[in-house]
This record gives structure tokens, C-alpha cells and sequence, in this order.
């Protein structure tokens, strides 16, 4: 069943519990990903579990208008965004400034990095990080972007030239060297 495209394997899937499952195993990895810097890493898990429970349950209804992944991703931003309003109004008041480079205990320098980025991408307003994790994060084009995120792609590259920018500046406030893209 691996060698199957996702449109075969969501034909089988009202079916067949396996090409569900490998729906799951292929696309989890980056719809944790996409969690992980929506609403953090400890809560990425639940999200994906969310994410999947609902796909499973509207795999029936999915027309195939967009590419499966682009829905998927939609999904995704969804239960991001509904996790963000279950935690409180403000919640991303509650990412911790990164800890202090000359912290003596400190972790690694790629853990390091990676707090200030979750850092960072959380102060960035909510169209800027959302346009911004999926082509920096999931990898998708400006196309399937504006697909997902409901706008012109002119509008998503100006979110994520905002957020790269916006991005550099905050990083850079923290002592993070960060080149020019």
C-alpha cells in the first residue's frame, strides 16, 4: 500500500483501515511539524491526534477539488487555531522568552536556537507565522499557500517577505546571526 498516491489510498481508506494508516505515517511527520511551531512542541501531539481523528471522520466528504495535502494543512491550521482559543484570549503570552545565552546549565546550541525561533515565530502576527510555516516549514508553494490560507498569492508572498523580515529582526534582537534570504 506505500506505493499507492494519496488519491488511491483515500478511496481505500472508507474500506480498509491500512491506506488510512498509511495516510497517517506519511503525512504525520509534517503535520507535527506544522503543530510543533503553531502551538508549540508539547502540544503538537494532541493536535495531530485531533487532526486525524477529523480527517478520518470527513474522509468521506473530501471532494478532491484540492490536493489532499492542501486539506490536510487546512485541517491542521484549524486545530492549531482552535487550541490557541481554548488556552485563553492571549495565548501567546504564554511562550517563555529564551533563556539567556550565557546560561551556565544551557543546552545545546541547536536547542538553543530552536526555543528562539519558536520564540520569535510566535510573536509574529497570525497570517505572517501561518504564510510563513508553511513554505519555510511544510515546504508548500506560494500557490498551494493562497489555496489554503483563502488569499491571492500576491498576499502570501507579502506576509511571508513581512514575517522573513519581521523574523531576521527579532532573531537578530536576541543575538542571533541571521543572513539575508
Amino acid at each position: 500500500m506505500n506505493d499507492l498516491t494519496d488519491t488511491q489510498l483515500i478511496a481505500l481508506a472508507a474500506r480498509q483501515d491500512a491506506a488510512f494508516e498509511v495516510l497517517v505515517r506519511r503525512h504525520a511527520p509534517r503535520v507535527h511539524a506544522l503543530a510543533s511551531h503553531m502551538v508549540g512542541a508539547g502540544s503538537a501531539d494532541d493536535v495531530v491526534q485531533e487532526v486525524f481523528l477529523s480527517v478520518h471522520r470527513h474522509l468521506r466528504s473530501f471532494r478532491g477539488d484540492a490536493q489532499f495535502t492542501t486539506w490536510l494543512h487546512r485541517v491542521a491550521l484549524n486545530a492549531c487555531y482552535g487550541l490557541l482559543r481554548r488556552r485563553q484570549p492571549d495565548a501567546l503570552s504564554d511562550v517563555p522568552e529564551p533563556s539567556s545565552p550565557l546560561d551556565p546549565v544551557g543546552t545545546s546550541e541547536t536547542l538553543q536556537l530552536r526555543e528562539r525561533l519558536a520564540w520569535a515565530l510566535a510573536q509574529l502576527p497570525h497570517d505572517q507565522r501561518e504564510a510563513v510555516t508553511l513554505r519555510e516549514l511544510s515546504g508548500l508553494e506560494y500557490a498551494a499557500i493562497a489555496e489554503i490560507t483563502g488569499v491571492e498569492v500576491g498576499t502570501v508572498k507579502s506576509r511571508i517577505a513581512r514575517g522573513r523580515s519581521a523574523l531576521r529582526d527579532l532573531l537578530s534582537a536576541r543575538g542571533v546571526t541571521v543572513g539575508s534570504t
